[in-house]
């Protein structure tokens, strides 16, 4: 009894302690939490003075965003497990198979808070600092067996946007009537990061520094439970766990089960203050890319809880129902769910651990292996990307591999002289099958989004899913190619077939280095060259003393083979100087941005030129097309947007004089109805035959409560499409005859009448992987998947799938390097 008393007291004394030397947010900071947006800075200084003033907690900076804010988290727990964290992380992952040095038992609850990933879903970071002071001063007794992981703002550059334009524009007092200024944000808004890509859907393609930073991190901890703080639309209450059906056939009955358990927990707060949530509702689990499935198939309880909100609700809001919504409430409510996580994993932390280290028990799966080949560097591609989720692989030399065939949709063999083989029998094993099933199975298509991403396709490899267990060495097969010796040639020739060597043609053209491109395969030197080879002559450098210096540099630079030739002569194919070797004229690029425009498919675009190119371009309001001096540009590339207000009457005539003296317009996407059955162009939308007949005969009887499942027939949620292509087009050049085209909906457009149906679907369509409602797919026979349209001198090329999605559809991205620098070269010809 004693003792018992002892320890209350320790307990209070510790607490009140705490209590007089950290500061409340509002003491720290000058304002009550929920009246004012902090600026990410803020944060960062309150919890800094927090794990200066408690030893329950530490922070520290994991990285910088593209715009310099620091990228943080903070750690959590009593002060025994502070002095034996790094013990209590090791034996977390040596219950799973990830470290074999640890000590001790894995017995504490790792629950991962992750905060503001959409920037201006705003609460969630001011509820961070709330909860972080009432855990270390009033909850201590739950971080005795829990370690709590707090990433106060993933994503820093997006949430100061729209904070700075809030506090910009907001009355005072601030108005809660819908259509005043602070409650309509303009164009791009705070949701999406410095290059405007979703992080949220970043999780398992790590194309951003956020997300390439933080899983350095989460991969170290690899928590338990892992909470995605969001907000949805003002009218609706609060969504928490347990999620929406289809749940990925990976997920575990106990993963579902504590969702369940979850969410009772946070009902039971709810209930008791008169808050409304509805769960089971909207937020799947099944693309691998989001904050709660990317953990859910690491072995996570990985949940979304959505707050009523979002970059509309400012300081407060009118909602639809008659009640004021403000920023105190969402904090409130973000705060209680928080809490409440912690406390229902305290109470399970030994349930947590024993089922986290079942999840990695792996061995019931079909297929054992996959099997990859093709181009080199889409595989290294391809393993950098394993490489961020420390997934392992390894490689095999000539042999063969059966089983399923991604590429005859069914049963077959691949031979191969180097393959990368990615194996299930990995403790990463589930997230395995998960990137690289052919079909992910699916109990509703009902879903939230893409339902196909099979990394084979996306990397544009062949590739076998096996029964079987295939062996393979874990050296890399990815060496340095040697220096080009001889500077004093003729000429450099280069292979085109990747991304890498699109990056190396760009550098080329940023040196001042001219380059010819072929049209035809030729054979040079006893080398054999296929259609788009990088050519570059003495004769058309010799003004540049460094020539051969400067290719030879480049060429380490970017790991590219180069042959050195004495002749341009060829012994098969065009020499050196026929014309149908053209000079690539480095273009002059116009990226179309703003209003009418998508700011996720501009994002994607900006950030292809800037990061994976790496080549200029000029961003342009779309709005000012119609007075820009468009002769300073060669090309103008369209992202997906609605373009109806802004390509009207004069402003489409500039564009169609543009082309005419020999510029280039590429359209990506829904940018493609600014010129579908427009006087001038022969691109024609599809119509749905199907709907169309049946509108004839058949009465809308459908009951109401199964409209939305019969509306499936007409989706396309983000399916995989087998497609053919004319690889002697240049808009093809480095493609074979196959591509396989994610389709992220059902527009359709035919054959072009008056142009170049490069990438098509011909009668037969090959659905492999993902969602497509019978209705929909019957719209896709002869469609145009990339096209050019010729008009005077110029170009306009379609894009109906774009190849930049999400930077992840590794395999497209040729195309639109072929675009730019390939496709109709006659303004350039010599």
């Amino acid at each position: 009894m004693i003792q018992k008393i002892t320890l209350f007291v320790g307990l209070f004394i510790s607490t009140i302690l705490t209590a007089q030397t950290v500061q409340s947010p509002a003491e720290f900071l000058g304002y009550e939490i929920g009246t004012q947006f902090s600026r990410h800075s803020d944060i960062v200084r309150y919890f800094e003075h927090v794990a200066q003033n408690s030893d329950l907690v530490t922070y520290q900076e994991y990285g910088k965003t593209n715009e310099r804010r620091p990228l943080t988290y903070a750690v959590v727990t009593s002060e025994a497990n502070h002095s034996n964290l790094e013990n209590i992380r090791k034996a977390n992952l040596a219950q799973i198979g990830l470290n074999n040095s640890a000590s001790g038992t894995a017995d504490k609850a790792i629950v991962w808070l992750s905060y503001n990933v959409h920037g201006n879903e705003a609460s969630s970071s001011e509820a961070t600092m709330v909860t972080l002071y009432e855990l270390i001063t009033k909850k201590q007794a739950w971080l005795d067996n829990t370690v709590v992981i707090i990433d106060p703002c993933i994503n820093p550059d997006g949430r100061d946007r729209y904070a700075n334009w809030f506090n910009q524009v907001a009355s005072t007092p601030y108005d809660p009537s819908q259509v005043a200024a602070e409650h309509n944000e303009p164009w791009p808004g705070g949701r999406p990061n410095h290059y405007l890509f979703d992080l949220n859907r970043d999780w398992a393609w790590a194309s951003q520094v956020e997300t390439r930073q933080r899983l350095k991190i989460y991969n170290k901890w690899m928590p338990h439970v892992h909470v995605d703080f969001h907000e949805q639309g003002i009218n609706e209450p609060y969504y928490f766990a347990p999620a929406a059906e289809p749940y990925h056939e990976v997920i575990s009955d106990w993963q579902r089960d504590f969702q369940d358990q979850i969410g009772k927990n946070h009902a039971k707060y709810f209930d008791q203050e008169g808050w409304l949530f509805f769960t089971k509702e909207r937020f799947d689990l099944l693309y691998p890319s989001y904050g709660d499935t990317y953990p859910t198939f690491m072995g996570s309880i990985g949940m979304t809880y959505e707050q009523a909100g979002h970059g509309r609700a400012g300081l407060g809001i009118n909602t639809d129902e008659g009640y004021e919504l403000t920023l105190k409430d969402r904090v409130a409510h973000h705060h209680t769910t928080g809490l409440s996580t912690v406390e229902i994993s305290s109470k399970n932390a030994g349930k947590l651990n024993s089922n986290f280290a079942s999840y990695f028990k792996n061995g019931n799966f079909k297929y054992k292996s996959y099997v990859l080949s093709g181009n080199e560097d889409n595989m290294n591609e391809l393993a950098k990307m394993l490489d961020r989720h420390e997934i392992h692989y390894s490689f095999a030399r000539n042999g063969k591999a059966s089983g399923y065939h991604y590429g005859t949709n069914g049963q077959g063999s691949m031979s191969y002289d180097l393959a990368m083989v990615v194996s299930t029998n990995q403790p990463k094993g589930k997230m395995v099958k998960v990137l690289f099933e052919p079909d992910a199975k699916l109990s509703t298509p009902l879903t939230y989004d893409i339902t196909a991403w099979s990394l084979p396709h996306a990397y544009g490899l062949d590739a076998v899913a096996s029964s079987s267990l295939v062996s393979g060495s874990s050296t890399s097969p990815f060496t340095n190619v040697a220096s080009v010796s001889n500077t004093s040639a003729a000429a450099y020739v280069s292979a085109w077939d990747s991304m890498q060597d699109a990056q190396f043609l760009a550098a080329l053209l940023k040196a001042g280095i001219k380059v010819r491109f072929t049209e035809k395969p030729l054979v040079n030197n006893g080398q054999s060259f296929d259609r788009g080879s990088l050519i570059m002559t003495k004769s058309d450098n010799r003004t540049n003393a460094n020539f051969g210096e400067t290719v030879s540099r480049l060429a380490k630079e970017h790991n590219r083979e180069v042959m050195a030739t004495n002749t341009t002569y060829s012994t098969s194919g065009p020499d050196f100087g026929s014309p149908e070797i053209k000079l690539v004229n480095p273009p002059k690029i116009a990226l179309l941005k703003g209003d009418g425009t998508s700011s996720l498919s501009y994002g994607a675009t900006w950030y292809y030129f800037e990061q994976t190119l790496q080549y200029p371009v000029t961003s342009v309001e779309a709005e000012n097309i119609g007075n820009a001096n468009l002769e300073q540009f060669d090309i103008i590339v369209m992202p997906s947007g609605w373009y109806g207000g802004t390509l009207n009457g004069g402003a489409m005539d500039k564009v169609k004089d543009f082309v005419r003296g020999g510029g280039k317009v590429i359209a990506i996407s829904s940018a493609l109805n600014a010129f579908a059955g427009k006087d001038g162009f022969s691109l024609q939308r599809n119509t749905n035959k199907s709907d169309t007949d049946e509108n004839d005969t058949k009465e809308n009887l459908t009951p109401y409560a199964e409209r939305e499942n019969q509306s499936v027939e007409n989706f396309i949620t983000g399916s995989i499409f087998k497609t053919k292509v004319d690889p002697t087009h240049p808009l093809a050049f480095g493609y074979g005859d196959t591509y396989y085209s994610l389709k992220l909906g059902s527009s359709s457009y035919g054959y072009l009448k008056n142009g170049f149906n490069v990438v098509y679907m011909d009668d037969e369509v090959t659905n492999v992987s993902g969602f497509a409602g019978d209705k929909a797919k019957s719209n896709l026979p002869k469609s145009l998947i990339f096209g050019e349209e010729r008009m005077g001198r110029g170009s306009i090329i379609y894009m109906a799938d774009d190849p930049l999605f999400r930077a992840f559809w590794h395999g497209g991205k040729l195309f639109m390097a072929n675009a730019v620098f390939f496709t109709n070269n006659n303004k350039f010809r010599i």
